[in-house]
This record gives C-alpha cells, sequence and structure tokens, in this order.
C-alpha cells in the first residue's frame, strides 16, 4: 500500500514539474538527488546498537513477524522466493538482486542486512527506516530473509 501511494505522489509530482517545462533530464536530477538525500538521512540515523536491545519471545516469534514484513513490505519488488522478481520490480524492470545465489552480498551478513534495509540505497532500494519500519521489524525481516531465503535453504529446498 505505502509503496503504491508513493508510486503515485511520485508520479503526480513528475507530472506537475513536467507540466511547469521541465526537461527528462532535470527530473532525472531531482529524483537522484532526492534519492541521495533519502540514503544520507537515513544514514545518519541507522542505530546498530538498537538490535541489541531487542527482545523476542522466542525465535518462532521472530521468524513469523520477519515472514509478515516481508510479504507487506519486500515481496512486491523481492518476489515470493526472494529472487527479485516482484511485481514491481518486472513492471519497472528493476534489477534486484536475488537472495537465493550464493554470491548475494548479505548471505552471511545479518548486521549488514539491517543496515541496507534500514538505510536503502539510491536507486530502487527504499530507506525503510525513513519509510515507517521499525527497528524490531527489520531485524525480523532481516533474519527471515537470512533463514528462510538463504542460497544453502533453497539449494537444500529444491532437492
Amino acid at each position: 500500500m505505502r509503496c503504491r501511494v508513493a508510486l503515485a505522489l511520485t508520479s503526480f509530482t513528475i507530472l506537475a514539474v513536467a507540466a511547469c517545462g521541465e526537461s527528462e533530464a532535470d527530473l532525472d536530477a531531482q529524483r537522484a538527488q532526492a534519492s541521495a538525500d533519502s540514503v544520507a538521512m537515513a544514514e545518519a540515523l541507522y542505530d546498530a546498537a538498537v538490535y541489541d536491545t531487542i527482545v523476542w519471545e522466542s525465535d518462532e516469534a521472530r521468524f513469523d513477524r520477519g515472514a509478515i514484513v516481508y510479504r507487506s513490505s519486500c515481496v512486491k519488488c523481492h518476489g515470493t522466493n526472494g529472487g527479485g522478481n516482484g511485481e514491481i520490480a518486472m513492471q519497472f524492470e528493476l534489477a534486484i538482486p536475488s537472495f537465493m545465489i550464493p554470491e548475494w552480498r548479505y548471505a552471511d551478513d545479518i548486521e549488514g542486512l539491517r543496515r541496507a534495509i534500514f538505510v536503502g540505497h539510491e536507486g530502487s532500494m527504499p530507506s525503510w527506516g525513513l519509510h515507517g519500519l521499525k527497528y524490531k521489524d527489520i531485524d525480523a525481516v532481516a533474519a527471515y530473509i537470512g533463514e528462510a531465503m538463504s542460497a544453502a535453504e533453497t539449494v537444500e529446498a529444491a532437492q
């Protein structure tokens, strides 16, 4: 839902600016700057130490919460199985990394994955720490991705 609202607002903004005579190159530059500003802001707000204070009732509760967060916030781009082939990725031809390949950057790096989710990156990954995901949700979804969608798990499930 948030993603659709953001896309609608972005589309409206683009149309409004385009009506004012902005060129496509100007719009691209403005979008790139806005993305860079969001990443910088999220990076400044990120606090890795917060994860040391998170307490879960059980590993199962953490996993279950991560599955909910993944379905509501990540599946649209990353796809049901983490292959980078979600509806939005396909529609806008975004190059979304697959969690299922052994050389995936965060395959064994939950701390790095938490940071990447919170901060995002310039381009197609939103700064989820600025878009409503709390640290506990980010911890849960990072653990879920690491447990449910790692290359090893995927290979074993396919056999």
